[in-house]
């Protein structure tokens, strides 16, 4: 089956495979009872006066032909030797047996810890590939063991590198953004983190990495996957999701945005927003944002009375001695002209060259007036869907502000 469609797993769940698990390998002799505490071994290791040889546990129970018993562990008899790991990213990777202690497989209270419970589920489960962070390789030997003393071949390891933020750092919930839950919630596409996150320490052919999700389980290789951490890049995640907000058909694009446009996250009431509207200004809205949770603010403008202007883009777009001037022009312009976009465009033009001022800077004061932002859409086309008596109104306002 495809475990896909099975829901979660609870390991609590095979507690009794997991301590049949542990008593097959105590009667084969690959696993002994220690009745030592913690504070024994501690004591141990002081009274020694050096460095065990097997790191912590010295393994003093190993031939004391102990049986279960209340507060007795059960321990993995390590073997003598190495153990090779066969890793698919790191290639072969040795351990020095006499480095890993005898290792414990049921706690005191006959609770299977976390590492035979692993094992036996995936020997249950028919698990063929562990691909999991580079953190976890020490861990491989030890369950490679134990794989092996149940009778079966170890499945084929892959750990791949850790992904770390600007600083360098590993990826912490504690201090970086790691659900997906909250990368969907900022209008990051599945399809645009799903490339991404493929990049990260790996590439697909050719001169670009955003290619379709088949190109890349095509040629997904695992011994391909560079050892190094990968950065985890913010920007360039928004950079993906841009290029694949803009690749969309416009009306999959418009149902994309309808969660920030209607509901909850709306920023206006529900009988302020127009669908028709929207989707008129969608296309030129599509090419300039980088996450969907970014389109109400490109567009709130024209579902409001006023727009709230802000004060900083206000300032600096008034402070020219011509703002005023050209804005009361433009604004009789509008009173008369067709009002299409091209018509308006023509109307600010015409008042730029009288003012010998290219169009760029003529449109800086309109937009504030009108949308009350220094940066948004092209500005003809949402001037025409508001209207005229919508626009001037806006513009008699900026005007009254500035006075």
């Amino acid at each position: 089956k495809d475990s896909h469609f099975e829901g979660p797993f609870f390991q609590s769940a095979n507690s009794a495979l997991h301590v049949e698990a542990a008593k097959k390998l105590f009667a084969q002799g690959a696993a002994y009872y220690c009745d030592l505490s913690s504070e024994d071994i501690q004591k141990r290791a002081k009274e020694s006066g050096k460095q065990n040889e097997r790191h912590g546990y010295d393994g003093y129970s190993r031939d004391r032909g102990l049986g279960p018993g209340e507060g007795r562990v059960l321990r993995f008899r390590v073997p003598e030797g190495s153990t090779i790991v066969q890793d698919q990213v790191r290639g072969s990777v040795e351990f020095d047996n006499s480095t890993i202690e005898d290792f414990v497989l049921l706690r005191g209270n006959g609770s299977p810890v976390f590492l035979l419970a692993n094992v036996v589920d995936d020997v249950t489960q028919g698990i063929t590939h562990v691909v999991r962070a580079e953190e976890h390789l020490p861990n491989a030997p030890k369950q490679q063991m134990i794989w092996r003393a149940l009778g079966h071949e170890p499945p084929s390891w892959a750990h791949v590198p850790v992904l770390v933020n600007e600083q360098r750092k590993k990826l912490s919930k504690r201090r970086d953004k790691v659900a997906v839950e909250q990368y969907r919630e900022e209008g990051i596409l599945s399809a645009a983190m799903k490339n991404y996150l493929m990049t990260l320490g790996w590439a697909p052919t050719g001169d670009t990495e955003i290619v379709p999700f088949e190109k890349i389980t095509a040629e997904f290789d695992l011994s391909s996957v560079n050892h190094s951490p990968a950065f985890f890049d913010i920007v360039k995640l928004h950079s993906f999701n841009a290029d694949y907000i803009r690749a969309m058909p416009i009306d999959k694009f418009i149902r994309a945005c309808e969660p920030w446009l209607v509901g909850a996250k709306a920023p206006w009431q529900a009988q302020d927003y127009d669908a028709k509207v929207f989707a008129e200004i969608a296309p030129l809205v599509q090419t300039r944002v980088q996450l969907l949770q970014d389109v109400p603010s490109m567009v709130d403008f024209l579902f409001c009375d006023l727009p709230t202007i802000d004060d900083a883009a206000f300032a600096k777009a008034f402070a020219p001695e011509w703002a005023s001037a050209t804005l009361i022009e433009i604004r009789d312009g509008f009173k008369t002209c067709e009002f299409t976009p091209d018509a308006l465009k023509a109307v600010v033009e015409s008042v730029g060259e009288k003012y010998s001022l290219k169009l760029g800077k003529m449109q800086a004061p309109l937009r504030v007036a009108v949308t009350g932002r220094s940066v948004g859409p092209p500005l003809f086309e949402p001037i025409a869907l508001l209207g005229r008596d919508a626009v001037l109104k806006r513009i008699d306002f900026a005007l009254a502000k500035k006075v």
